[in-house]
């Protein structure tokens, strides 16, 4: 077999997956599939949730064992039998996954070197573990003390931490499971100059991604997949946006964000002069006195950098913040105090949170359960559930919101990314609220479920509800939002109509360039 694999790997070829098929429970998640990826490519694996990606690199980042999928991995002409993802550290490749695997009570530079810490005559060197931390993530441009717990920073400085693992590891071929969801404009700019930098070393990238921008402006070459096959590979330079959309989702799509227009009514919640501590740094403000407005049929978009305080301020305003807010917040006129999410809902607030499934949803639980947790008071009677009540709710909910899911008893694991964040959505639209505040509502989602979710919150707008969007995706936020706040280092720092959104203009309040 590795003779096999000597011939049909190029000199040029780092890593071929040859015929590679793998069942699930009788079905198939890859279906005869091929991969060849050339020594120092950036290589963008893309498609839709649940076309096989991850299926695919998790075969060749060892989570999949050899014998447990059909056909073979070979790198550099040498079969790779791979059993477990140190077997594949020991090979080379490094996998970042989309889900963080990093340990929240521990600090950042212990989390960085886990299982490979510098020793010093049989002991951890922990000056040299530290100042070995510090210095790659001077490469990353990011100011963070390596000696501060996980727990505390974002999710997008955990991400940035994850990528900073790998590059410790030192692999030849890296695997990027959507490494810029959670990141916004100027942290992916660092972030690509680290992965040219690496390429230019003869490192080998795999990249997944739903950001196609993204795939534009970094990618050497280009694989789809669908429903489990290998759709094409190209050269990026040979393919158009438009034919990358269609390869993916198998026809044609001609808008991506819907034009529907929505008619403005009157202000249902204001922030006034809003502060809010900072959780680690006694007598800092990690949101500044920020006034805000939000109206009936409107969909009013947050944007900023990582950091600027955006999902802050909204989890303290709901109650659901480590630090309690400070200032005025009114709804329809009246000011309230909500200090949990219970009494956040009791007022008409749904807040998807950005992080769906640490935050967002139960996995372990069914469709239904997680769908109907938030609105229990519409489906109990003297503290009884009544299941029919809950049935009808859920299947409602589901056949409104699409969500692909062969009975709603079924797991919420066991659905694709885009169907879990419809769960997520389902779960809030079952409170009937009036106003719905989504965090990075489309992360690690494909382009198609994408749509869908633009049109569920256009649809919202229409019927009266106040849309509040907190987003790191520009072109989203554009082509959203009818007004867009920009933060910047937890104050306000401007407004824009949706006749002013543009990338300049964003990006100038959110660096500081202009301000309100």
């Amino acid at each position: 077999m590795e003779k096999f694999c000597q011939n049909a790997c190029e000199i040029s070829c780092t890593i071929q997956m040859k015929n590679i098929t793998k069942a699930f429970s009788g079905v198939k998640a890859l279906d005869d599939v091929s991969l060849s990826v050339n020594m120092g490519d950036i290589h963008a694996l893309i498609g839709e949730n649940g076309a096989g990606k991850s299926t695919l690199m998790n075969i060749l980042g060892g989570k999949y064992s050899h014998g447990t999928y059909e056909g073979t991995v070979c790198m550099n002409g040498k079969e790779l039998k791979l059993n477990s993802p140190r077997d594949a550290n020991e090979e080379g490749i490094v996998m970042v996954h989309q889900e963080l695997a990093l340990i929240p009570e521990l600090s950042v530079a212990e989390n960085m070197f886990l299982g490979n810490m510098p020793l010093k005559n049989g002991m951890v060197d922990w000056k040299k573990t530290f100042e070995l931390a510090e210095e790659t993530l001077k490469k990353l441009s990011l100011e963070i003390d390596v000696h501060t717990k996980v727990k505390y920073l974002s999710i997008g400085q955990q991400q940035l931490i994850e990528i900073a693992k790998a590059i410790n590891l030192g692999g030849r071929v890296m695997i990027l499971d959507e490494p810029t969801a959670p990141l916004t404009g100027r942290e992916i700019s660092f972030l690509f100059e680290i992965l040219r930098d690496l390429k230019k070393h003869g490192i080998t990238i795999v990249y997944i991604s739903h950001r196609l921008e993204e795939i534009f402006e970094l990618t050497d070459t280009i694989s789809v997949m669908r429903d489990g096959k290998m759709i094409t590979t190209q050269k990026t330079s040979d393919m158009t946006h438009h034919d990358l959309v269609s390869y993916m989702i198998g026809r044609e799509m001609q808008e991506f964000y819907p034009q529907d227009e929505t008619q403005t009514g009157k202000t249902v919640m204001k922030i006034e002069n809003f502060s809010v501590e900072h959780p680690t740094y006694h007598g800092k403000k990690i949101v500044d006195d920020v006034t805000m407005e939000f109206r009936e049929g409107e969909i009013v978009g947050i944007s900023g950098l990582l950091g600027a305080g955006r999902t802050e301020l909204m989890s303290a305003v709901v109650g659901a913040y480590i630090k309690k807010g400070k200032g005025n917040v009114f709804i329809n006129d009246k000011r309230v105090e909500l200090k949990n999410p219970k009494q956040s809902i009791n007022s008409g607030i749904g807040f998807i949170t950005e992080d769906r499934k640490g935050n967002g949803l139960i996995l372990s639980k069914s469709v239904a359960f997680n769908s109907s947790l938030a609105a229990l008071n519409r489906i109990t009677k003297n503290r009884l559930l009544n299941k029919k009540r809950e049935t009808q709710l859920v299947l409602d909910l589901v056949d409104r919101l699409k969500i692909k899911t062969a009975n709603v008893q079924n797991k919420v694991s066991s659905l694709s990314g885009g169907n879990q964040q419809k769960v997520v959505i389902a779960k809030w639209l079952a409170t009937m609220p009036k106003i719905l505040i989504l965090d990075e509502p489309t992360r690690g989602v494909d382009v198609g479920a994408k749509f869908e979710i633009y049109t569920i919150m256009k649809n919202l707008a229409k019927a009266g509800v106040s849309v509040i969007m907190i987003s790191s995706d520009l072109p989203e936020v554009i082509g959203m939002s009818d007004r867009v706040y920009v933060m910047r280092e937890g104050k306000l720092s401007g407004e824009l109509k949706k006749e002013e959104l543009s990338e300049v203009n964003i990006m100038s309040y959110a660096t500081g360039t202009i301000t309100a």
